[in-house]
């Protein structure tokens, strides 16, 4: 039987501590969603160290920036007129019922119509998608974005295929590719596990330029495949943060 999250009632678990890295407001800078005015809740903690990773200050050895109650953090995101969340981390589904109890308080906010929640891969989503399944506001507005990882990142190992099962239309599931082999094996476990959910194939800048990319993803006929580029790399210095 799948494990599921029975969270308590709002007035216990709107007073559980989170660690956290920021909360800010811009555009969100791919996916789906590109362009769109976006929160980003970003928490602390990560259970993979990708090689690539652009957020190292959210896992340790770094610290929390803060630790902050869901009421907080629900005060702080109706400080802002966007309409989209961005749950990200680090890894934003690891610290589990905590994790699925800011996702509910999230949902719940009348304003907000859509959260993407960017996980890893390496945490089971089954839980989260019975949470999914069974809150009508979850299910109106959450949708995962899956970031499958391949040889580049060193954690290939950690992935969870099983994930694949918990997609809908409405998730993403993202290839981040470093090398001719990542483009080999993203094309492999999309034949292999894909069902539903748009997929995504970014370039490392550094070693896949985007041109190659393309030019790999149309030499393969792989129509269904969407060139994810990001935004926030192009607006901003790649290493500003807040943005």
């Amino acid at each position: 039987m799948t494990a599921r999250f029975n969270l308590p009632e709002p007035e216990r678990y709107m007073q559980w501590e989170v660690p956290m890295v920021e909360i800010f407001e811009t555009i969100e800078g791919e996916g789906t969603g590109a362009g769109f005015p976006t929160v980003f809740v970003r928490v602390f903690h990560c259970n993979l160290r990708c090689t690539w990773c652009d957020t190292p200050y959210s896992y340790a050895p770094a610290k929390p920036e803060f630790h902050a109650t869901i009421a907080e953090i629900i005060e702080t995101i109706q400080q802002f007129s966007s309409k989209r969340i961005c749950f990200t981390g680090g890894e934003p589904l690891i610290h589990r019922e905590k994790s699925a109890a800011l996702l509910k308080a999230m949902a719940d906010l009348e304003h907000i119509e859509d959260i993407h929640i960017e996980t890893n891969g390496a945490i089971a989503l089954a839980p989260f998608e019975q949470l999914r399944n069974e809150d009508e506001m979850i299910k109106q507005k959450a949708r995962f974005v899956m970031d499958y990882k391949l040889p580049a990142s060193g954690e290939m190992n950690r992935m969870i295929t099983d994930n694949f099962l918990s997609l809908r239309a409405q998730d993403e599931i993202k290839f981040v590719i470093g090398s001719d082999e990542d483009f080999k094996l993203a094309c492999e476990v999309v034949d292999c596990h894909h069902e539903a959910g748009q997929v995504l194939f970014s370039p490392v800048w550094e070693t896949m330029p985007p041109a190659t990319l393309v030019e790999k993803v149309l030499a393969e006929k792989r129509a269904d495949i969407r060139v994810n580029i990001q935004l926030h790399k192009i607006i901003w210095d790649p290493n500003k943060r807040g943005v």
